[in-house]
């Protein structure tokens, strides 16, 4: 049987006509020093199917489980009690994604015990006195209008044996963890904890991060929305740079260990000449370093715009080895960093700069959804929800080409997904802003 959707028949012939042969070397043969990643028609193909075909499947092939609702269920609706959390920094979509799942749970299984943890984690141990919030559909009803989380949240790790107590003591069946990779560790420690009790509770992830840094997912919530806000800030900051003689505008956004947002937003606002993001090592000094490549670019345009991801860098600065609540080491602030250094290198050249700083960072977590994002969030939600009913645990939605799949937590939880210096995402990075791709 074929599972694929009826409606769209697999084409029979997926050829692309050519005028002729092609015989001039393309100009883009090398952009920013570096081989650029031509493709070859006969090798580089994209396969049409992204579902196994129950005739003839190749069982050898990795696949993930489809989600969407399954005919028989694990919990019987009336008696089960539901539990939402959000955890970590702010992200445009949690309320979406919280109202999504009270009204999967009221209007299509028809149970009505869906409590809010307050704050986090915090709000799943007792001694910090958070009451948990019972949430109806009344009462998130216009929650998608507002930024934030109508929850609150918190970062920092908490006892693993008190929250679990606090699960059991509420009798909550289900438990949804919506954060991103920190927060998704300690939703797979709980749902360890819960096994080694001999419980029957569910944990099911929603992948929550504006860095788009979640292994194997296409993309996480909220990150349309960041990146969108972010390109309004780099559109300010070229109206700035080229207000001004030799005006700079430097841009610092999200992006600790991956440079998506820094690298979309280049690309959609078309007007920057430098992306330094932390997979891709830079120097400041020299005649191959930064400075010096700012200095040719307002010689010969009046004007540049630099955007830096804020854990793009770090070798640059003094740092310690002091970790934040969640774990993670404390960067250096990057945005200053380079605004101090680059006034100070053009001051000892006597060159005029005026350098304008812009840290959009909490404006663009804490917007609302847009469109996009809306419509992304209500999916998860709703995904999330079927695989909970059906008693799925230990487990993340997310979107893997174009479709919403299951995912292990243990798969995704053991590194992050970064931006590939060799691929195309990086490359039109460098076609974009005309950079060298080698700065030292």
């Amino acid at each position: 049987m074929n599972l694929l959707p009826a409606m769209t028949p697999a084409p029979s012939d997926t050829t692309i006509p050519t005028l002729g042969p092609c015989l001039i070397h393309s100009p883009l043969h090398r952009i920013g020093g570096v081989d650029a990643p031509f493709k070859v028609d006969a090798v580089d193909r994209i396969l049409y199917h992204s579902h196994l075909l129950e005739e003839g499947r190749d069982v050898s092939s990795p696949s993930y489980e489809e989600a969407g609702p399954r005919e028989m269920v694990y919990f019987d609706p009336p008696k089960t009690t539901v539990g939402i959390v959000t955890c970590g920094g702010l992200c445009p979509g949690l309320n979406d994604i919280i109202r999504g799942i009270v009204h999967r749970c009221h209007h299509q299984y028809g149970v009505a015990r869906v409590y809010g943890f307050r704050y986090g984690y915090e709000g799943l141990v007792q001694r910090f006195g958070h009451t948990p919030l019972l949430l109806k559909p009344s009462s998130v009803d216009q929650g998608h209008h507002f930024g934030g989380t109508m929850l609150g949240s918190s970062r920092g790790k908490q006892d693993i044996g008190e929250m679990v107590d606090t699960l059991e003591d509420m009798k909550v069946d289900i438990l949804f963890v919506i954060g991103g990779d920190g927060t998704l560790r300690g939703a797979a420690e709980i749902a360890k904890e819960i096994e080694r009790r001999g419980l029957k509770k569910a944990i099911v992830g929603i992948p929550k991060t504006i860095d788009n840094d979640i292994r194997y997912l296409d993309k996480s919530f909220g990150f349309e929305t960041a990146f969108d806000a972010a390109v309004q800030a780099v559109k300010c900051a070229y109206v700035e740079a080229t207000g001004a003689v030799n005006g700079v505008g430097l841009v610092k956004l999200m992006g600790r260990d991956s440079g998506f947002i820094a690298c979309y937003a280049a690309l959609a606002g078309s007007n920057v000449d430098f992306v330094l993001i932390p997979e891709v090592h830079f120097e400041l000094d020299g005649e191959g370093g930064l400075l010096e490549f700012l200095r040719q670019r307002l010689m010969k345009r009046g004007s540049a715009v630099i955007v830096v991801a804020e854990g793009a860098g770090q070798h640059l600065m003094q740092t310690s080895d002091e970790t934040d609540a969640s774990g993670n080491k404390r960067y250096g602030d990057i945005g200053p960093f380079l605004k101090d250094r680059i006034n100070a290198f053009f001051k000892t050249r006597k060159t005029e700069v005026n350098l304008k700083y812009i840290d959009p960072s909490y404006i663009v977590r804490s917007v609302p959804a847009n469109a996009q994002d809306n419509v992304y969030c209500s999916r998860l939600a709703q995904n999330a929800v079927h695989a909970a009913m059906a008693g799925k645990t230990n487990m993340l939605v997310g979107r893997w080409h174009g479709s919403f799949v299951h995912l292990p937590l243990d798969l995704v939880i053991n590194g992050r997904r970064k931006v590939d210096p060799t691929q195309e995402l990086w490359h039109s990075v460098l076609e974009c802003t005309g950079q060298p791709a080698v700065m030292k």
